[in-house]
């Protein structure tokens, strides 16, 4: 096998509808490509996919999932206001550690989504990728 990159990630959600609006409107993510049971949001990178719960044979509930949704952000404080000013949970507020700001909110179907703003104690390390901490 030899992949090249993540092309996207797919998360069974309960209300499509619901979904693409937390996302596209509250998120800021752009939609790329949308169809009846499928649509595609983001420009670059990774794509994030949702496709509605009713189609899949989903197990458990989501914060069961072990799936986390990470967003590298320029101002983590910023972030989460602007999130608290639109009635999005909170799921864990800012904790500062070496590798940066980190808070946790959740999307309508209980999905955690880290909002991640990294230090950088050498403006290179700018670009050699995500250097998150999880939702813990």
């Amino acid at each position: 096998m030899n992949i090249k990159k993540v092309g996207n990630v797919i998360l069974a959600v309960k209300d499509l509808d619901k979904s693409i609006q937390f996302y596209n409107e509250i998120i800021g993510l752009p939609i790329k490509n949308q169809r009846r049971t499928w649509v595609d949001l983001g420009t670059s990178g990774a794509l994030l996919s949702l496709h509605p719960a009713s189609l899949t044979e989903q197990q458990g509930n989501a914060l069961e999932s072990g799936i986390t949704i990470g967003f590298l952000v320029g101002d983590v404080q910023s972030a989460v206001d602007e999130m608290k000013e639109k009635g999005v949970n909170i799921h864990r507020d800012i904790v500062e550690k070496d590798a940066g700001k980190n808070a946790v909110i959740s999307d309508p179907d209980g999905y955690l989504i880290s909002l991640f703003e990294p230090s950088f104690s050498d403006k290179a390390e700018q670009t050699s990728g995500y250097h998150g901490f999880t939702p813990a």
